[in-house]
């Protein structure tokens, strides 16, 4: 295995082909319905789906496998039965991950001091109508199979792509992102630093943000990814502070250029004086730190009010507009 873990595997399904078995020691009882390549590989022929998934079965129990499929007599990519298993039964999901049509649609992202468009956050989308998944299952499905990071680094640059076609220069592009599929920003972000050079977006109209449902573990980690996009020019975001890892203490330490306030904060916050309060001490210490502080999930012109009249910069929620694949560029709230 020459590929790299952390950049997303491809893995084609065939209707008939070959399946290949890669381990230390070739059991006696796969040899009656499998060719032997060596000591090590092995691969049977298969006509129909039903084959493969009743090989499965078979080979449950046995421990330090690799599989693989191709149409030809040679092995291509090999990986772990268990992670074989996933993507076999997801393989329309694993399908669409790897080669289906992806979109950006683009939600606003106003002032809150003149109800102008600031820019717009790129959400991914499938255009397949037959496939209803929803961004969620794409990525849950791409990190239990291991193709979490070909998921994302195809969502960042359908997001530029977007970006480029559809947002006038000047406006901003926040770009979600999954700090765990960069182990290495000088090496992993090159492709997405190819992406914007080949599409002529200017770096500082770009905000990458860290998507709400990374768990992050390692801050120094995530700081050094942070500076990396600073280092090309690039803005960076923490998204939903107050909730989770993201709290109001790692604003110093990581230094965004942004900080977008959890959703469970804005709801209602016009009826809650503890949400009105965290408020308060959330915009205080962004403010103080030159950090532009976001309102996200606004969805009533009350919470609009509040988060203006307590100084936040900027407001995205359904009451600005909901995500569409045609930006949206002027704001009428009544």
């Amino acid at each position: 295995m020459t590929n790299c873990v952390h950049c997303g595997i491809s893995f084609d399904f065939y209707e008939e082909g070959f399946l290949f078995i890669e381990s230390n020691h070739i059991h006696p009882h796969m040899t009656a319905a499998y060719h032997m390549m060596n000591d090590y590989i092995a691969y049977m022929p298969y006509t129909s789906f039903s084959t493969i998934e009743d090989e499965l079965n078979r080979l449950k129990h046995v421990a330090d496998l690799r599989m693989g499929l191709s149409r030809t007599n040679r092995p291509e990519r090999l990986i772990d039965l268990k992670t074989f298993e996933l993507r076999f039964y997801e393989r329309d999901t694993v399908n669409l991950i790897q080669h289906g049509e992806l979109v950006s649609y683009l939600q606003p992202i106003v002032s809150l001091q003149s109800n102008e468009v600031y820019g717009y956050e790129s959400l991914l989308r499938t255009t397949n109508s037959h496939v209803s998944l929803s961004p969620g299952k794409l990525f849950d499905v791409a990190t239990k199979t291991g193709l979490h990071s070909l998921l994302d680094q195809r969502a960042r640059e359908t997001a530029v792509r977007a970006r480029k076609a559809k947002v006038p220069a000047g406006l901003k592009s926040f770009i979600n992102f999954l700090p765990s599929t960069i182990y290495n920003p000088d090496f992993c972000l090159q492709h997405t630093f190819k992406i914007v050079e080949k599409y002529q977006v200017d770096p500082q109209d770009l905000v990458f943000e860290v998507v709400e449902t990374e768990k992050i573990v390692d801050v120094g980690h995530l700081k050094t990814v942070l500076d990396r996009y600073k280092k090309e020019g690039m803005k960076v975001a923490l998204d939903d502070v107050g909730s989770g890892f993201s709290t109001l203490d790692m604003l110093e330490m990581l230094k965004p250029d942004y900080v977008k306030i959890d959703r469970s904060y804005i709801s209602f916050c016009d009826q809650d004086q503890n949400k009105m309060d965290f408020l308060k001490e959330a915009n205080k210490r962004a403010q103080a730190l030159g950090i532009v502080t976001l309102a996200e999930g606004i969805e009533r012109i009350e919470e609009a009010q509040v988060c203006e009249t307590l100084g936040y910069d900027l407001g995205q929620g359904y009451l600005f507009g909901k995500p569409a694949e045609s930006p949206k560029m002027t704001i009428d709230i009544g």
